[in-house]
Protein backbone atom coordinates (compact mmCIF):
# COMPACT_ATOMS: atom_id res chain seq x y z
CA UNK A 1 0.00 0.00 0.00
CA UNK A 2 1.08 3.38 -0.78
CA UNK A 3 2.15 6.07 2.05
CA UNK A 4 -0.04 9.27 2.35
CA UNK A 5 2.31 11.80 1.90
CA UNK A 6 1.58 14.46 5.03
CA UNK A 7 1.13 17.22 2.60
CA UNK A 8 -1.74 15.93 0.85
CA UNK A 9 -2.48 15.20 4.42
CA UNK A 10 -2.46 18.88 5.54
CA UNK A 11 -4.48 20.06 2.60
CA UNK A 12 -7.44 17.29 2.89
CA UNK A 13 -7.82 18.90 6.39
CA UNK A 14 -7.93 22.26 5.30
CA UNK A 15 -10.53 21.48 2.50
CA UNK A 16 -14.21 22.45 3.18
CA UNK A 17 -16.91 19.59 4.31
CA UNK A 18 -18.05 19.68 1.19
CA UNK A 19 -14.96 19.21 -1.24
CA UNK A 20 -14.02 16.45 1.03
CA UNK A 21 -17.34 14.49 -0.31
CA UNK A 22 -16.17 15.57 -3.42
CA UNK A 23 -12.23 13.83 -2.75
CA UNK A 24 -14.18 10.84 -1.17
CA UNK A 25 -16.09 10.39 -4.21
CA UNK A 26 -13.08 10.86 -6.92
CA UNK A 27 -11.48 8.04 -4.55
CA UNK A 28 -13.99 5.67 -5.15
CA UNK A 29 -14.20 6.09 -8.83
CA UNK A 30 -10.34 5.40 -9.08
CA UNK A 31 -10.77 2.56 -6.54
CA UNK A 32 -13.33 1.14 -9.09
CA UNK A 33 -10.93 1.83 -12.29
CA UNK A 34 -8.20 0.21 -10.94
CA UNK A 35 -10.85 -2.96 -9.85
CA UNK A 36 -12.12 -2.90 -13.28
CA UNK A 37 -8.36 -2.80 -15.00
CA UNK A 38 -7.02 -5.27 -12.62
CA UNK A 39 -10.47 -8.02 -13.45
CA UNK A 40 -10.29 -7.07 -17.35
CA UNK A 41 -6.05 -7.94 -16.88
CA UNK A 42 -7.27 -11.24 -14.97
CA UNK A 43 -9.66 -11.86 -18.15
CA UNK A 44 -7.72 -11.45 -21.10
CA UNK A 45 -4.54 -14.06 -19.46
CA UNK A 46 -7.61 -16.11 -19.00
CA UNK A 47 -8.82 -16.26 -22.32
CA UNK A 48 -5.07 -16.56 -23.84
CA UNK A 49 -4.49 -19.60 -21.59
CA UNK A 50 -8.29 -20.75 -22.84
CA UNK A 51 -7.13 -20.00 -26.56
CA UNK A 52 -3.03 -21.91 -25.99
CA UNK A 53 -6.06 -25.47 -25.18
CA UNK A 54 -6.35 -25.26 -29.11
CA UNK A 55 -9.92 -26.70 -28.44
CA UNK A 56 -12.82 -26.97 -30.94
CA UNK A 57 -15.30 -24.04 -30.58
CA UNK A 58 -18.87 -25.15 -28.83
CA UNK A 59 -21.73 -25.89 -30.99
CA UNK A 60 -24.65 -23.58 -30.42
CA UNK A 61 -26.55 -26.70 -29.05
CA UNK A 62 -23.64 -27.16 -26.15
CA UNK A 63 -23.55 -23.93 -25.12
CA UNK A 64 -27.39 -23.78 -24.35
CA UNK A 65 -27.10 -27.18 -22.77
CA UNK A 66 -24.00 -25.01 -20.47
CA UNK A 67 -26.62 -22.40 -19.71
CA UNK A 68 -29.48 -24.50 -19.01
CA UNK A 69 -27.21 -26.99 -16.90
CA UNK A 70 -26.26 -23.69 -14.63
CA UNK A 71 -29.68 -22.61 -14.73
CA UNK A 72 -30.82 -25.61 -12.98
CA UNK A 73 -27.86 -25.20 -10.32
CA UNK A 74 -28.57 -21.84 -9.97
CA UNK A 75 -32.18 -22.73 -9.32
CA UNK A 76 -31.50 -25.96 -6.84
CA UNK A 77 -29.05 -23.70 -4.65
CA UNK A 78 -31.89 -21.34 -4.52
CA UNK A 79 -34.30 -23.79 -3.56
Amino acid sequence: MAVIDQTLIQKLQKLPERRLAEVADFVEFLAAREERAAAAERLGESLAKLDALNLPPLSDEEIAAEIEAARRERAARRA
